[in-house]
């Protein structure tokens, strides 16, 4: 990787868990790095001026990629290829302004419906709700993907629910007031609007797939389905590294009495889960102890670990097949 040159550069850090010092040469700044078990990278460089100052900047000589903190620079490996069905014809879609629901999470949460254009709103359709779902549409492409499968009749019609985060953190670390707040006025509100079909699925990524999981265990018959992307599924055990944060221990409990949990029974067990991490990422671990902790409750899991990390082109990347087979598996 060549960052080009820059007159006032004294140090240039590369990327890579040992933070790389970048050598000078041919007039520019060039780094090593062992090809990583990845199919892609995204990365920055940490530059040190003249005057000392350090910066976080993209590679001028590299492609970059939007992400919720900033630009990255990517590379994409060989093997690597995006989507097919990025290129797909999809159905024209339309989305209705968001609506605001108020539960127990402090501030009022707002939702944002997307359909087929030709929905009407008494057309009784099968419904996604998306955790960061503004994000995971402009970031992972989420409506574009389902406008795809449905044009191509891989999936039935149905409407996304898009909710916007909040204060994300308190929200979706395993809150309870959120579990309740999703699972009863978010739910009673998309009902009063639209038709909606038995068999909700859930999705969420990092805390938001926590969410997602927690909420749906937590609240039998609510959803049938969930799709958690590298789940923040911290355990004392193998996230020691996180326990600085506000949230922790409230998660390490939930995701214990997950694990502890007894054989699903009752006519809404058991649920349809579908697992994806980064197989080089920190949750790796703690994904695969919930895909056997939920396995062994009884709950249909499966479980995929992909080439890249926690990004939002990871998660975007395998939302087909993962989520397209949780949601025929769900809806039929």
């Amino acid at each position: 990787m060549r960052l080009a040159p820059e007159a006032d550069l004294q140090r240039v850090l590369g990327v890579g868990p040992d933070a790389l010092v970048a050598r000078q040469q041919d007039g520019g700044w060039l780094v090593d790095l062992p090809r990583p078990p990845l199919a892609r990278l995204e990365y920055r460089f940490a530059v040190t001026g003249v005057d000392g100052g350090e910066e976080l900047v993209c590679d001028p000589a590299a492609p970059r990629v939007r992400t919720a903190f900033g630009d990255r620079s990517v590379v994409e490996l060989p093997g690597y290829s995006a989507p097919a069905w990025l290129e797909y014809p999809a159905v024209r879609g339309r989305r209705t302004r968001a609506a605001t629901v108020h539960g127990e999470v402090g501030s009022p949460v707002r939702v944002s419906l997307w359909a087929p254009a030709d929905a009407s709103r008494g057309e009784v359709l099968p419904v996604l709700v998306v955790h960061d779902g503004p994000e995971y549409d402009e970031l992972a492409s989420l409506t574009r993907y389902c406008a795809a499968m449905i044009a191509a009749g891989r999936l039935p019609r149905h409407r996304v629910a898009l909710l916007n985060p909040g204060d994300r953190d308190a929200w979706y670390s395993a809150s309870p007031a959120w579990s309740r707040t999703l699972a009863g006025p978010v739910m009673a509100s998309l009902r009063s609007r639209v038709g909606v079909a038995p068999a909700p699925v859930v999705v969420g990524a990092s805390l938001g797939g926590l969410a997602a999981l927690t909420t749906a265990v937590a609240s039998p018959g609510v959803f049938a389905g969930v799709l958690s992307q590298s789940g923040s599924f911290f355990t004392p055990e193998l996230d020691p590294q996180e326990s600085g944060y506000r949230y922790y221990w409230r998660i390490t409990d939930a995701v214990r009495t997950v694990h502890e949990s007894t054989p699903a029974r009752g006519p809404h067990a058991p649920l349809r889960v579908g697992l994806t991490c980064g197989a080089a990422e920190e949750n790796a671990g703690n994904n695969r102890a919930m895909a056997a902790a939920l396995r062994q409750a009884g709950h249909r899991v499966t479980h995929a670990e992909v080439a890249d990390v926690h990004t939002w082109t990871a998660w975007r990347d395998a939302l087909d097949p993962h989520l397209t087979a949780v949601l025929l598996d769900v809806w039929g």
